[in-house]
């Protein structure tokens, strides 16, 4: 009985070809760019040509290293040519300063926050987690602690001022300028 042939593993494939070959190529592709990470975006484009084409090549990647530096040299010549063609970008000087949001900040003021919120009575925390967190009216949130809407109004207005000093005290000013005019008065 005839053996079927083994059917190509491609990612196999791919790592083997970045084992023998990606080292060289990422420097090849590095010199010829002038620019590592254009380089590694070249490299990326090859090892998908060459996915592509592994069919071809069968199991041995290895046997491809002249296919790779030519087809890698094309894909640089093209990429420098399109960017040729392209008329030089041109931006705003003041947006390449624009700070980038990292998601840093958030989680910070969110743990100042956490901790600030622990200062404040149980009842006052209670009163702006019903209102502020989760949306509730302050008849909704009266009916659902059994109090007046009244005194739900008053403990949210002094949580809200207690939550505010707390977060001053620990770096975070939240008064708007207008404000700090008229709670010094």
């Amino acid at each position: 009985m005839p053996r079927r042939p083994r059917r190509l593993d491609h990612e196999e494939f791919l790592r083997t070809l970045y084992d023998c070959h990606g080292s060289a190529l990422l420097q090849f592709a590095a010199r010829l760019e002038g620019d590592w990470h254009r380089a590694e975006d070249v490299l990326q484009e090859l090892a998908i040509r060459a996915w592509r084409h592994a069919d071809e090549f069968g199991q041995a990647a290895e046997s491809m290293r002249p296919w790779l530096f030519t087809v890698l040299r094309n894909l640089v010549i093209d990429g420098h040519r399109a960017r040729q063609a392209r008329p030089p970008e041109t931006g705003d000087p003041e947006l390449t300063h624009l700070p980038v949001s990292d998601g840093v900040d958030r989680v910070l003021t969110a743990h100042v926050v956490t901790e600030a919120l622990r200062d404040l009575r149980p009842m006052q925390r209670e009163v702006l987690l019903h209102v502020h967190y989760m949306g509730r009216s302050v008849n909704q949130t009266a009916a659902v602690l059994g109090v007046p809407p009244g005194t739900v109004k008053s403990r949210t207005y002094y949580a809200a001022r207690a939550l505010r000093r707390a977060l001053n005290d620990r770096g975070l000013d939240l008064w708007e300028p207008e404000e700090r005019g008229r709670d010094a008065a």
